[in-house]
């Protein structure tokens, strides 16, 4: 009897740890204008150029090359919209200073890296990219998720172009499932560990091991390609035959071997042969 009590308990344990990791799979084919070109992470940059990453200038070239296009969005403490991946300004304008900390207008002054580049608002890239090309958008959350994510929600109402959006926070990703459902959404997650993100260790085994997955439903998996050999990763690929982004490949090398299991590929620091 106890043998069977254990068994019992055991079938359910596996059973609510495969819910857990369960994505949506029902969107495959929404999910090919992605699979169809090569993602340009943050535009297609060199931080050592007129046009760095996450600059129109950036974005400007990648839609001129025919990349799709990956981009970070984050709020200004007057609740502006910008395109910037760092919570400081430290690595990209050279200032100790919190994003979220200052107004647009005080971002206006800072340059990006060694060019003439500012911050831009999100509305001014997606004027850029205008549908051209698919874009992924990722929401930053600094602090808490729902401002950032309700604001992006209200200007992609009217935007015409393919997008979808993509986050390391799952209650942002769940939050696009229960109020914008019809948009596509993506889980971003790594080995929390490995990657030595700070995070308490319960929320780091949560979110390397996608065990939110259940609730936020997302449509695919963006996953640092470093470690696709992670045990929750590689099981809800095999089980459920998920979606796979590849981030953020920068090699071509690293590309070939990156298309054994993923099916989209964000990249930067090289130009991926066709």
């Amino acid at each position: 009897m106890t043998a069977v009590i254990i068994l019992a308990a055991a079938a359910v344990v596996v059973f609510g740890y495969l819910l857990c990791l369960k994505p949506n799979t029902k969107r495959k084919e929404q999910m090919k204008p992605f699979e169809e070109v090569y993602i340009a992470h943050r535009g297609l940059f060199d931080n050592h150029s007129k046009a760095p990453e996450n600059s129109l200038a950036a974005f400007q070239k990648a839609v001129q090359a025919g990349y799709g296009i990956e981009l970070d969005v984050q709020m200004t403490a007057d609740h502006q919209m910008v395109v910037f991946h760092d919570a400081s300004l430290k690595r990209m304008c050279g200032a100790d200073l919190r994003l979220t900390d200052l107004t647009w207008q005080e971002l206006k002054g800072y340059r990006l890296a060694d060019s003439d580049e500012t911050i831009p608002l999100f509305r001014d890239v997606l004027n850029i990219i205008a549908g051209k090309v698919p874009v992924i958008v990722e929401i930053k959350v600094q602090h808490q998720y729902l401002e950032t994510t309700r604001y992006l929600a209200r200007i992609m109402d009217h935007y015409q172009g393919v997008y979808c959006i993509e986050s390391f926070h799952p209650l942002a990703v769940a939050w696009f499932r229960r109020h914008r459902p019809e948009v596509i959404r993506g889980q971003l997650s790594t080995n929390y560990r490995k990657d030595h993100i700070r995070q308490p260790a319960p929320v780091r085994f949560i979110l390397t091991n996608l065990l939110l997955n259940g609730y936020s439903r997302p449509d695919f998996i963006a996953y640092n390609y470093k470690f696709s050999s992670q045990f929750s990763y590689r099981l809800c690929r095999r089980l459920y035959s998920v979606e796979n982004a590849a981030w953020t490949i920068r090699s071509q090398e690293a590309l070939n071997q990156a298309k054994e299991v993923f099916q989209i590929f964000i990249f930067d620091s090289f130009i991926p042969e066709q």
